[in-house]
């Protein structure tokens, strides 16, 4: 089993992916990949019920793109740092930010934060 799902609205987000995708010819990870470089496929995607920002960049680190997803352990992080309670669209500007001035990966840096922030958790 590739997902387990055990509430109905995941199913049925997951459905209404899988359809809006086929439907624009989305059929292998570089398809995908490629999808997502227009902002009007990221905006099909937020049309989705309970597809948002953060799922949209998720996704995108799925493909092997670089992006900070920011959940509960990255705004947690933030938080415990002196970072004040920022938007979503803001509060992932400065991890990418942060990576710049480290030389790191943007995707790196989210999954190193996440993995730190989900062990003590």
């Amino acid at each position: 089993m590739a997902m387990k799902f055990n509430h109905a609205q995941k199913v049925a987000t997951a459905h209404a992916i899988t359809d809006l995708l086929a439907a624009h010819g989305v059929d292998t990870r570089e398809d995908l990949h490629a999808w997502l470089d227009h902002q009007a496929n990221r905006a099909a995607l937020r049309r989705v019920k309970g597809v948002g920002p953060k799922s949209i960049d998720y996704i995108g680190n799925l493909v092997g793109r670089s992006h900070v997803a920011v959940d509960v352990h990255l705004r947690a992080f933030a938080v415990g740092a002196g970072v004040p309670d920022l938007p979503y669209d803001q509060l992932r500007a400065v991890y990418e930010e942060a990576a710049a001035l480290l030389g790191h990966d943007k995707g790196g840096l989210e999954h190193a934060v996440w993995r730190h922030r989900s062990k003590g958790a």
